[in-house]
């Protein structure tokens, strides 16, 4: 499929240097931790745990692969992913069964869309500096996918698949936080609901099938939407979550929901569960 024509300026550095070298700061990250615990759909919270445990060779990455020939052509085809994404009318011209089609019924069935999620960042960077450069784009593919890497993966929007994501993602784009957060949501889920759920395990294999990809930050999208989801699953080699499916079946039989594991019903659920 063609990509939505944007202009690219061929201008930009490819990193400002004046972008802050952010410090590590653990405290912090624990701190805005326990606010995304209280309310799961404080996407601005996960954001400030990115900033405070960021990706050191984040700037190396980008600039070696927009350094290349391959980085430039994406760059000049894909400018703008969200758009691209949210085109929903062009993607459905694509055939039945493709990776657009999957994305398009996972987005319209959770009422999300790219651009929503660009306006969560915005709200969170609105008081920050602004660059422009070429790694601007870089980096934010790497926002842009997230939602793509749950149709491919096939992990929902429940806790446990959230974590599984930030898990698969820690493997192509090794932020600290994306682990810290992926198994820290994991140990609370163990601590909330008492059972054989393989969680750890189950964020583990997300790590593993993360690994295996290719970085999906580095590869045309539009090349992949028209493509049917089992050959683009073939082609990055993501195979069936088996850890995230059996959690989910342990906690069904058990008769808790697994999309509410650190929701506000948690709680309530682990207390019923004790006194059973």
């Amino acid at each position: 499929m063609n990509a939505i024509p944007f202009s690219v300026d061929a201008d930009l550095p490819l990193y400002d240097e004046r972008r802050p070298v952010l410090r590590t700061r653990p405290r912090k990250a624990l701190h805005h931790f326990r606010e995304l615990l209280k309310d799961k759909e404080r996407t601005d919270e996960v954001f400030r745990i990115f900033e405070a445990l960021p990706w050191r060779g984040f700037r190396a990455a980008g600039v070696r692969f927009l350094s290349s020939e391959r980085g430039q052509v994406l760059r000049a085809r894909e400018p703008n992913l969200p758009a691209i994404l949210d085109d929903h009318a062009a993607l459905r011209r694509t055939p039945a069964g493709s990776l657009a089609h999957a994305y398009c019924d996972f987005m319209e069935r959770e009422g999300l869309s790219a651009a929503g999620l660009v306006e969560e960042f915005e709200k969170f960077a609105k008081d920050k500096p602004r660059f422009q450069d070429q790694f601007l784009w870089y980096m934010n593919r790497g926002r842009d996918v997230h939602d793509l890497l749950h149709v491919l993966t096939g992990y929902g929007r429940d806790g446990l698949g959230e974590a599984c994501v930030l898990a698969f993602t820690y493997s192509q784009q090794p932020s600290p936080a994306h682990l810290f957060i992926g198994y820290m949501a994991g140990l609370n889920m163990k601590k909330s609901v008492k059972s054989s759920a393989p969680v750890l395990r189950a964020v583990r294999e997300g790590q593993k099938l993360g690994k295996a990809c290719p970085r999906l930050i580095e590869t045309s999208i539009t090349a992949l939407l028209p493509l049917p989801i089992e050959e683009v699953r073939r082609r990055l080699n993501i195979t069936p979550a088996r850890h995230y499916q059996r959690a989910h079946a342990v906690w069904r039989s058990m008769g808790v929901d697994p999309y509410d594991m650190l929701g506000k019903n948690a709680g309530h659920q682990a207390q019923e569960l004790a006194h059973a």
